[in-house]
């Protein structure tokens, strides 16, 4: 794997709260374009190996690189300005306000007026081509004038992955994305993960074996904060030690 492969690059990263290691002398490397997933049992380290990527916390030793440059001290805006966005981070939804009122609030942003009502409205209208293609592309077209209050829990998933892509990210992290989803909004969502990672690499946290398995071209699985296994999903489903760490304690 050449540099211009490699998006992201972890290398010894370790995590200690009060003397508990939560991520441990992790090394992590994600290939520009695909679908990255990080799996594990529960306390497996996942989602602070995402805080620690994500830039929500910080690490207590190692360092992380973001396309060939050090992001290891750097604060969540401004890795999310270089192009490594975590959805929720800017993705909240106004339940009061419509779908394309949300997804164009969120376009504002990058221009420094997101709460700047006064200005023109011929200036915001400007906005809303954009506004169309990014409700086009997560399937909320027809949604775009009703209240977000009013959507699906699925649907607003959806607007939330919508509001992220506004950014136009080159990097999408996405944290549970199908978690509390029934299994038609799991189908929907997993497809939307599909089609927008077309143009960007996605990495993810996610418990949904299923899905999983459809998406990702590689997967990291922790256990007890370190690496225990990687590669295809055909690979680590194999894999004694994950089959251990998922199972082991069934039958006890």
């Amino acid at each position: 794997m050449t540099a211009t492969d490699t998006i992201i690059e972890a290398r010894s990263l370790s995590k200690v709260f009060n003397g508990f290691a939560a991520v441990k002398d992790v090394d992590l490397t994600v290939r520009r374009n695909t679908i990255h997933a990080l799996i594990g049992p529960n306390g497996a380290g996942k989602t602070t190996m995402f805080n620690l990527i994500t830039k929500f916390l910080q690490p207590t030793t190692g360092t992380i690189r973001y396309n060939g440059q050090d992001i290891t001290r750097l604060r969540p805006e401004e890795v999310a300005r270089r192009g490594l966005v975590r959805s929720f981070q800017i993705s909240a939804v106004y339940p009061r306000m419509t779908v394309r009122e949300n997804v164009r609030i969120a376009l504002q942003r990058p221009m420094g007026v997101s709460y700047h009502f006064w200005r023109s409205e011929k200036l915001l209208r400007a906005l809303d081509r954009r506004v169309d293609e990014l409700l086009d592309e997560v399937g909320l077209t027809g949604d775009a004038e009703r209240p977000a209050t009013l959507l699906s829990y699925g649907r607003k998933r959806a607007l939330e992955i919508a509001t992220t892509l506004a950014l136009d990210p080159e990097m999408l992290l996405l944290d549970e994305p199908t978690s509390g989803l029934g299994h038609e909004d799991v189908d929907r969502i997993a497809a939307l993960i599909r089609k927008v990672s077309a143009q960007r690499t996605v990495l993810m946290v996610e418990h949904n074996l299923s899905v999983v398995a459809a998406l990702s071209n590689t997967i990291t699985v922790l256990a007890a904060g370190s690496v225990l296994a990687e590669g295809d999903y055909p690979t680590v489903s194999r894999d004694p030690r994950v089959i251990e760490a998922y199972i082991g304690g069934a039958d006890d």
